[in-house]
């Protein structure tokens, strides 16, 4: 698979130009900030108090909004976007909603607007380290057939590449582990240890810190 970064990957597989985009599970807002860079209006939608609070303290970036919500419940009109992004969100929502997070997501898009889902794959290096706080095997292989067994979508590509993640330091993994689910504070710090022992295993040091190997699957879905 090409090496290939997140970011990258989404601004050219997107016409961000001039579209409204929503970001379901934005996280911090930093690919709601990012792809406003790109020309696009976008909305980010989140549900975590707290992602919402890093997302707010950033410093205010033009066409961006970011507002409290659930994919399953969009806060959006409908057929009023271009373009709907789960970036590695899609595997959050609980199981039995997540097909309905989609079929929201074909509510608000316009006729022929796109869902954008990026998703880590359960393999790689980085996986394998975060793999004890909470193993998402499952999660994750029923988020990809929600989204083959959506009659509102049609698929339109499908591919796969090898992203890097970059960590300054192990308190740095620890927060971003968290950060996706704060329900894995206990384990996490009940296991530090060994997952200390991974993460220098598993990480190749630089001079921008350790970097693991996450292999990557997008999807992209058009309205019908």
């Amino acid at each position: 698979m090409d090496r290939r970064r997140n970011t990258d990957v989404i601004v050219e597989t997107l016409a961000l130009e001039g579209k409204r985009v929503i970001d379901v599970g934005c996280g911090d807002g930093s690919l709601v900030r990012h792809m406003a860079k790109f020309g696009a209006q976008v909305l980010g939608v989140e549900c975590s108090p707290r992602q919402l609070a890093k997302a707010r303290a950033a410093a205010p970036a033009p066409r961006t909004e970011i507002v409290e919500g659930v994919g399953q419940a969009l806060p959006a009109p409908s057929n009023e976007a271009d373009v709907v992004v789960f970036f590695n969100s899609l595997h959050h929502v609980p199981p039995d909603l997540m097909g309905k997070a989609l079929d929201e997501a074909a509510r608000v898009l316009r006729p022929g607007g796109q869902v954008y889902v990026s998703e880590p794959l359960a393999e790689g290096l980085f996986f394998q380290t975060c793999r004890p706080v909470d193993d998402e095997t499952q999660v994750r292989t029923l988020a990809y057939q929600a989204l083959r067994n959506c009659p509102a979508l049609k698929p339109v590509q499908e591919f796969r590449y090898i992203h890097t993640v970059t960590m300054k330091t192990f308190a740095a993994f620890r927060d971003r582990i968290l950060s996706a689910n704060s329900e894995r504070e206990a384990r996490f710090d009940a296991m530090t240890e060994e997952l200390h022992a991974l993460f220098n295993a598993n990480g190749s040091r630089s001079e921008d810190g350790w970097s693991f190997e996450q292999p990557m699957r997008v999807n992209v879905l058009a309205k019908g």
